[in-house]
């Protein structure tokens, strides 16, 4: 990450107390960012580093780009150019021949579509990236053949799938492709007939600002459609957990600002607390359990690691919560020992986070930027953080 962050500020003609300046942070950061003495930085420093470069947080952190299933053979691995292809296909600018396939049925449609939320919520990327691609064809061609009813159907489908493909697109650093995803999602939308799929195209596109660093922006999207959909007193668990998911994106955007976010978090564990326990609204799960979960995130992004480790110990149910999900706990929890200085907890904490999900793991930057800090500061050739750098790639 230094030296990304000292290639930008030469190009933009920055000294590095120019560049302290301009991100509101000491030119200590920036200098020791840079020298290497320090690898990881907390992501507000991300993102104001990214804001003074003009560039994007992705950029800066160097999370991967590309699908690398560490199974597959070259010739298998499933393409970022194929899901780009399926997101913004040359039929639509120049016309094409009709698909000689019956399109799938709605059920089927259905069933992908279920099945792609189950792998996404175990983290099994090299999946996503070979199914996802084929899953919008056969909606894209359904919604071509269909009308009436079915057709509406078809849309949810296809909205659903492209707010996928924003997500996997994000994590691989393709903002840019993933931001077309939405607006397509957001097209599908307005022809089809599930009312809660613009609740959760705000919580995807409001993820999506985050990773790009636009969170004032994030912080918005998520709060204007909360304040749209506000429960009463009557209103569903599933009704109370799209409003909460939205809390919960709106407060992530807050605290990377350096804002106060209690109010926020306060009325998702107040929702929370309201349905009883965790349930799965599409791929997102919102209860106490994930509200605990964000509580803690939210502690490690304040750098208030005694709270947060504190506060783990109390969140209930994690066995509930998906794998991707648990890992990320794991993850916030290793973070918060390795700030404290207990190296051998934070390893334990990231041993679980793989365990959960040894795929996503791969992909996830600040799990990596973690692992090569501890790495960095191991005292044993046998030290289990060296055999897990090894298997996340980060020797070779």
């Amino acid at each position: 990450m230094g030296d990304r962050i000292a290639e930008l500020r030469l190009r933009r003609g920055l000294s590095q107390e120019g560049l302290a300046d301009k991100a509101g942070l000491s030119v200590d950061v920036v200098r020791k960012l840079e020298q290497g003495r320090r690898t990881s930085a907390r992501l507000t420093t991300v993102n104001a580093l990214a804001r003074a470069l003009d560039t994007e947080p992705s950029f800066l952190v160097g999370q991967p780009s590309t699908f690398e299933g560490s199974h597959a053979v070259e010739s298998d691995l499933p393409s970022v150019l194929a899901l780009r292809q399926a997101v913004s296909p040359l039929t639509d600018l120049m016309g094409g021949e009709a698909d000689p396939e019956e399109p799938p049925s709605i059920a089927d449609l259905q069933a992908s579509l279920a099945s792609t939320e189950v792998i996404r919520r175990e983290g099994r990327m090299g999946e996503i990236g070979s199914l996802l691609p084929q899953l919008i064809r056969d909606a894209r061609a359904a919604v071509h053949a269909y009308t009436g009813v079915d057709a509406a159907a078809a849309q949810s489908v296809l909205a659903v799938a492209y707010q996928v493909a924003a997500t996997t697109l994000t994590a691989l650093g393709k903002e840019d492709a993933a931001f077309t995803a939405m607006e397509r999602s957001w097209a599908a939308i307005r022809c089809c007939d599930d009312p809660d799929l613009e609740t959760l195209a705000a919580s995807t596109l409001s993820w999506v600002f985050t990773k790009q660093g636009r969170l004032e922006d994030a912080e918005r999207v998520a709060l204007i459609r909360a304040e749209q959909i506000e429960p009463g007193f009557r209103s569903s668990p599933r009704d109370l957990a799209l409003w909460g998911v939205l809390l919960l994106r709106a407060a992530t955007a807050g605290v990377r600002q350096e804002r106060q976010v209690s109010d926020l978090l306060n009325m998702a564990t107040g929702a929370a607390a309201g349905i009883g326990e965790d349930v799965m609204v599409y791929a997102t799960p919102f209860g106490p359990t994930n509200a605990g979960v964000a509580k803690v995130n939210f502690l490690v992004e304040l750098e208030r690691s005694d709270e947060a480790i504190r506060a783990a110990r109390t969140v209930p149910g994690l066995d509930s919560l998906p794998p991707t999900w648990r890992a990320r706990f794991h993850v916030d929890r290793a973070l918060a020992y390795s700030d404290l200085d207990n190296d051998a907890a934070a390893t334990r904490a990231l041993l679980s986070a793989e365990h959960d999900a040894p795929e996503w793991m791969s992909y996830h930057s600040t799990s990596r930027r973690l692992v090569e800090d501890l790495r960095g500061r191991a005292r044993r050739r046998d030290a289990p953080v060296l055999a897990l750098a090894d298997r996340l790639g980060l020797n070779r």
